[in-house]
């Protein structure tokens, strides 16, 4: 195996990493479009005419690909990151987006005279109160019947999104965490959030977006999935093998690492997604099984036994990750065609203290799958919004760093 290369120049510092429809909405540990866009540019194989992402979040490679005019395809199996996703690769019609728009705006405006409506639906879900003041429920209620009711199907997604991050803002939850925490009483008591003022904020930031991504001109063919990869070859599903995969999987189970279930819990509620508390345990890890006999490492198995040793119950959770993980890339892998290639950027996490070195348990199970190892470049992570630490003895006040550097694999299929 090669050795890792350090070369900041790919940790794009100062880089503006909204632009086009990148700008959406925020989501946890998003790879930046600057990434993706040199990956695409330097490492593609010779006649790339289609680029996959099977955790493909809220579409960065998605949009990258479309940038460079070349179709692709993604699959992520959190209803709110696909949301998003298709938000992001659509060239809605700008014309008729600023028509709807100022609908809206005159809409809320009348609402805003005259909010006791007998007829209005409310949305309701379990412990909605919890998180939401009374007042912003109707809003935002009154929001979203309006784009079901007014505007049509093909453009509801961009306003969708934009009111997914509304609720997000309006809420009770501590909006500087992605895990749901509840902001203290006295902060509660003094919260009287503008819903219809952010909405129409996000909006207007996101047509900026829309409209500069409408101007590079570029028609592709692009396609979001719901797929599962640790269970579906993606060429079955797709109908067709793969040249390049751009992508940045998840560094562990979404409970323990990054909360992209609890993340997107409100707006799956709110749009009536069913089970959308229950998203953690449907992602990579999630579904927890005592006895494995799939997943093994050679590279990494003196630090798995430093953790079993530490605590048995976190080496289980950290064992099916990894195993949920090798199912996925050997599903991957036999989609991808002779002479294409992978590129996965991953964290090396930390675990009761111990570093687990995905990078090279990601070289090590595609060589299990014929493939060959190209680079592996380090770069710094100034600025992913992850958690830079976490708790690893789960008592309360000790923290420890849980990565600062991300790896990105680059691997070839022989």
């Amino acid at each position: 195996m090669k050795e890792r290369v350090i070369d900041n120049s790919w940790s794009f510092v100062g880089a503006d990493t909204k632009e086009f429809s990148h700008r959406y909405h925020v989501y946890p540990a998003m790879m930046i479009p600057q990434i993706a866009r040199r990956l695409i540019a330097e490492y593609k194989p010779k006649n790339t005419k289609f680029i996959f992402d099977p955790y493909c979040g809220t579409g960065t490679t998605m949009v990258e690909a479309k940038l460079a005019n070349i179709n692709s395809a993604g699959t992520d199996l959190n209803p709110m990151a696909r949301l998003i996703s298709k938000s992001k690769i659509t060239n809605y019609d700008l014309d008729k987006i600023l028509q709807y728009k100022d609908l809206l705006s005159d809409l809320s405006f009348a609402f805003s005279f005259n909010p006791i409506d007998k007829n209005q639906k409310i949305i309701n879900f379990e412990n909605i109160n919890f998180w939401f003041p009374k007042k912003s429920i109707r809003e935002l209620s009154f929001l979203l019947n309006n784009i079901h009711e007014n505007i049509d199907i093909d453009y509801q997604d961009f306003f969708i999104v934009a009111l997914s991050e509304t609720l997000r803002e309006v809420s009770y939850t501590r909006n500087s965490e992605f895990k749901l925490y509840r902001m203290p009483k006295h902060k509660m008591e003094q919260h009287n959030p503008d819903t219809f003022g952010i909405f129409l904020n996000k909006v207007n930031r996101n047509i900026e977006g829309l409209e500069a991504l409408n101007e590079t001109g570029t028609n592709t063919n692009v396609k979001v999935y719901d797929f599962n990869t640790c269970f579906v070859e993606p060429k079955k599903v797709l109908n067709q093998e793969i040249d390049f995969i751009v992508t940045s999987p998840p560094y562990g189970d979404s409970r323990t690492t990054v909360a992209y279930g609890q993340f997107s819990r409100l707006s799956n509620q709110w749009l009536g997604i069913e089970n959308a508390s229950q998203i953690d345990n449907i992602l990579m890890g999630g579904s927890r099984k005592d006895d494995l006999t799939t997943f093994y490492t050679e590279y990494a198995k003196e630090e798995l036994m430093q953790i079993k040793e530490i605590d048995n119950k976190r080496f289980i959770e950290v064992e099916n990750f990894l195993n949920d993980y090798k199912l996925s890339i050997d599903n991957v892998a036999r989609s991808i065609r002779k002479n294409g290639r992978v590129a996965y950027v991953v964290g090396n996490r930390t675990v009761k203290g111990v570093q687990i070195p995905l990078d090279y348990i990601t070289v090590e199970l595609f060589e299990q799958n014929g493939f060959e190892h190209i680079t592996t470049i380090v770069r710094e992570i100034p600025n992913k919004r992850m958690p830079k630490e976490n708790s690893p003895t789960n008592e309360k006040g000790k923290k420890s760093s849980t990565m600062n550097n991300e790896y990105i694999v680059i691997m070839e299929k022989h």
